[in-house]
């Protein structure tokens, strides 16, 4: 055994055992309780930093204690490899996305292997192997046979110059990121999952998603967005061109608000609405705010973040109940991909049409009132919108009403006049998976002038995508791979195209779970890997996956029950989502307006005298450069740390026990330089310890019937500390588990017997504690300390009854509640012992003058005389 700490060699050697004997490779063992322990499978970008070793190790720390508690543990790795990062390398660097990314994945593994990650390598899948993708294509096959699956025109973001579709994302000012030019809306055809289908499911279901905490849970419940209301029409007289009534002279609209209707003081209609095209036909004027529009935002959220303007059409629609003619507007707020594409106003109890009646001198007109509360339209005041304790009123036959009771007599009266009824709406909408871009799954569907959209047979999958593309920016390039885009028609044999159009890379993710159960079936999708090991017992992963991942995940799980491939509903008991490591950042606004980011070590920070950082230079030029306050570690703002660096100075368990250490998983926590080698110094402490006793561990034999009192003293503090570290484990807390292993490390420095048998009980205990955060120096201390040949296959320690019964106990001693010192009595001793034992001490005499005014005794923890 090596005297000095030297976590290179340690490191080395755990790592090449553990590869040697494939000890984290999972097998089903029907034997065993299984577990399966998933982080989220990561985008091969080129590098890591601390943040994903954070991120892989709380999984890790899972995954290693409860292999020593008896469970059959799974904790597999792979990479989500398709996207448009790819493509945007490709164009920057001129090399293929297929390149780029496999590198990357060469790169991002090498680096996570230092760390001595639990992963079984042997699962390692990547979503932009043929073999994988062939499933994706495969089940897109089985929803559109029944129907979940279909294809239908849809709004997409148009770049006129390089002839492509853009992501919301990629759209900067209305313009597109690479050619500048002005973003044009279009409706193109493209494959849709019915995920609407599942709505109500997926709704209900959350409720059994116990382990998922209450916020995602949430976020979930508003992301489907369940809404009961009214959809009723305006009838109108408005005809096309042709002399046809628009809609068959009805404006539907749909709301939840039916108790307001009365209040309606104008229309919007979608810029893309039937009725907005006819009346740029009949007023050209209107036509450069309809092209505006179009230029505009395709999603709720950008809609939300832009201001509220409209153009009136000069078109009226009539009030189903006054007859009263309502005029129609067109709003740039109103999105056609959404209901009808027209919303009735109410400005008097709706904030966005408040600001826009305001806006537009338009009418606003009070048809709610609440008791003890006066309505002005000089400003919107909050209780305008409240319908939890509003009544009509100016509603003539409904005044007086409460909310629900107007909702149901106005429903009533609108099926009466066949005008509407009540219905049920969702804010979720069905998942457009078509993608014009190239570095994705290939849609799996021929395109023949005679029969028409053909899918692939089955036998021909998978439909191999091209690996030697080089996109230029300039739209999709399979459209100009005559070997990839020419193919005869499956069904009648004439020639035929395939379809360009690539999966949205969400596709690739919403499962990828279960293949890891079964990554080598070439003949299934899934198979008795994914029935031995689903539903998975723990996923871990960001926040801002909340919403759609886990949404999509869920519901093709679901769409895979009911195909018959599994038997459950519901893909993730647990979830857990990892706060963030954050550091300082630091930069200078240039002349452009663009901000120059300098890594922290390019900085001199400045202090005052209490050591709070007031100012920064840069060490190039001596200028001051902005303090931007702590960040999400970011490439892009020049504040990462990367795990190589760390591991080369301090070792990899170092890396992985500041990470657990920082704060709770659960939560942001900040980078520290001095923490790192804090958690280093421990390290070097516990080597330093285990090779001081190393002789006497080695030969110590059973512990003894009779035990000293230093000896009962540290079992206690052993299995104590012990006690609360396994109530860590069980919340996952795992900065406490380190505090706690902390706290063991100091009972053993502390202990001032001579029992060998006690020593190697209790630092066999700090090892296995310490293992699942720092493997590699606990795997060495218990080999070369004699525990035995493999720590990963050590049991768990259990806390001892006996030594956690006390002959004797410890009590903090105050005066007048502050602490004076404290006392050792006998567990059982009686008041007044106890009482006398305190009033002795001399650092409690030195402060009475007298007999104490009381003594008051908190039975196991402490004694506060009262002087």
């Amino acid at each position: 055994m090596h005297e000095h700490y030297s976590p290179a060699q340690i490191e080395a050697a755990a790592q090449q055992q553990w590869e040697k004997n494939q000890v984290f490779q999972a097998l089903e063992d029907a034997s065993k309780p299984k577990y399966y322990a998933c982080s989220m499978l990561p985008y091969p970008s080129g590098k890591l930093h601390m943040g994903h070793v954070r991120n892989y190790t709380i999984n890790d720390m899972l995954a290693r204690q409860l292999r020593m508690r008896g469970f059959n543990v799974l904790m597999p790795m792979g990479w989500d490899a398709f996207g448009l990062p790819a493509e945007n390398a490709a164009i920057a660097y001129k090399k293929s996305p297929a390149e780029w990314t496999y590198a990357n994945i060469a790169d991002m593994k090498s680096q996570m292997q230092p760390l001595g990650l639990a992963f079984d390598w042997s699962r390692e899948i990547a979503t932009c192997d043929p073999d994988y993708y062939k499933w994706n294509q495969w089940f897109f096959l089985k929803m559109l046979e029944t129907g979940v699956a279909y294809k239908k025109t849809q709004i997409v973001n148009w770049d006129p110059v390089d002839q492509t579709v853009l992501a919301n994302e990629q759209v900067v000012d209305g313009r597109g990121w690479r050619s500048g030019a002005v973003v044009e809306k279009r409706e193109i055809p493209g494959y849709y999952f019915g995920i609407t289908q599942y709505a109500d499911e997926l709704l209900n279901d959350i409720d059994q998603l116990e382990g998922w905490p209450d916020m995602v849970r949430a976020m979930q419940r508003n992301w489907i967005g369940k809404s009961e209301g009214v959809r009723f029409a305006f009838d109108h007289d408005i005809k096309d061109a042709s002399g046809a009534l628009i809609n068959e002279g009805k404006l539907w609209v749909f709301t939840t608000r039916a108790d307001t209707i009365m209040g309606v003081t104008f229309c919007a209609v979608a810029a893309e609405h039937p009725l907005a095209t006819r009346a740029a036909e009949l007023n050209p004027a209107l036509l450069p705010f309809i092209d505006e529009c179009k230029h505009g935002g395709t999603t709720e959220a950008e809609l939300a973040a832009q201001d509220k303007v409209g153009v009136s059409t000069g078109l009226f629609v009539t009030h189903p109940l006054t007859g009263e003619q309502v005029e129609v507007w067109i709003g740039n707020y109103v999105l056609m991909g959404y209901g009808d594409g027209a919303v009735m106003a109410v400005p008097a109890h709706d904030e966005r049409d408040f600001a826009f009646a305001k806006k537009y001198n338009l009418p606003i007109k009070q048809v709610v009132a609440v008791d003890g509360e006066t309505f002005s339209t000089d400003a919107w005041a909050e209780w305008y919108g409240d319908k939890s304790r509003g009544v009509t009123v100016n509603s003539g036959r409904y005044d007086g009403l409460a909310y629900k009771a107007a909702v149901d007599a106005v429903a009533a009266e609108l099926a009466t006049k066949d005008a509407g009824e009540k219905k049920t709406t969702w804010r979720l909408r069905d998942w457009g998976i078509s993608r014009q871009r190239y570095w994705g799954t290939p849609i799996p569907i021929i395109h023949c002038p005679c029969c028409g959209d053909v899918p692939v047979p089955y036998e021909d999958l998978p439909v191999v995508l091209p690996t030697d593309c080089i996109p230029d920016g300039s739209g999709n390039p399979l459209k100009h791979r005559d070997d990839f885009l020419n193919v005869a028609c499956p069904k009648c044999g004439e020639p035929a195209q395939r379809e360009t159009d690539t999966m949205d890379t969400f596709v690739d993710s919403s499962w990828y779970f279960m293949r890891y159960c079964d990554p080598k079936n070439s003949e299934a999708m899934v198979g008795e890997g994914t029935k031995y090991w689903m539903a998975m017992d723990q996923y871990i992963g960001g926040i801002e996956h909340a919403v759609l991942h886990l949404l999509y995940a869920r519901f093709w799980t679901k769409a895979m029950r009911d195909a018959g491939l599994i038997n459950f509903g519901e893909p993730f008991k647990n979830l857990f989502t990892q706060g963030m490591l954050l550091r300082d950042c630091y930069y200078r606004e240039e002349a452009s307006g663009k901000k120059r980011w300098f890594y922290p070590a390019e900085v001199d920070v400045q202090h005052d005298d209490k050591g709070r950082p007031v100012a920064a230079i840069a060490k190039e030029d001596g200028q001051p450069v902005v303090m931007g306050g702590i960040e999400k570690m970011s490439k892009s703002k020049n504040n990462v740390v990367e795990p190589k660096d760390i591991i080369e100075q301090y070792g990899a368990d170092t890396a992985r026990l500041f990470t657990m250490f920082a704060g709770p998983p659960d939560q942001s926590a900040a980078w520290s330089d001095s923490g790192v080698e804090g958690a280093y110094r421990y390290l070097r402490r516990l080597w330093n310890f285990g090779y001081k006793h190393a002789d006497a561990i080695r030969a110590a034999g059973a512990l003894p019937a009779e035990l000293s009192k230093d000896d009962k003293a540290l079992r206690f503090e052993i299995h104590s500390t012990l006690k609360q570290i396994d109530a860590d484990f069980e919340r996952l807390q795992y900065n406490t588990v380190v505090s706690g292993v902390m706290k063991l490390l100091n009972a053993l420095d502390a202990y001032a017997g001579d029992n060998a048998a006690v020593l190697r009980e209790s630092f066999g205990i700090l090892l296995r504690a310490i293992y699942p955060a720092a493997p590699h120096i606990a795997h060495q201390l218990w080999c070369e300390l004699g525990y035995g040949d493999e720590i990963a296959d050590a049991t768990w320690p259990t806390p001892a009854a006996d030594a956690l019964t006390q002959d004797e106990i410890k009590l903090m001693v105050q005066v007048n509640g502050k602490l004076r010192g404290e006392i050792h009595v006998a567990k059982d001793a009686p008041k007044n012992t106890i009482e006398a034992a305190a009033l002795a001490l001399e650092g409690v005499q030195k402060f009475l003058e007298g007999a104490p005014k009381k003594v008051i005794i908190v039975p196991g923890r402490l004694v506060n005389i009262v002087a």
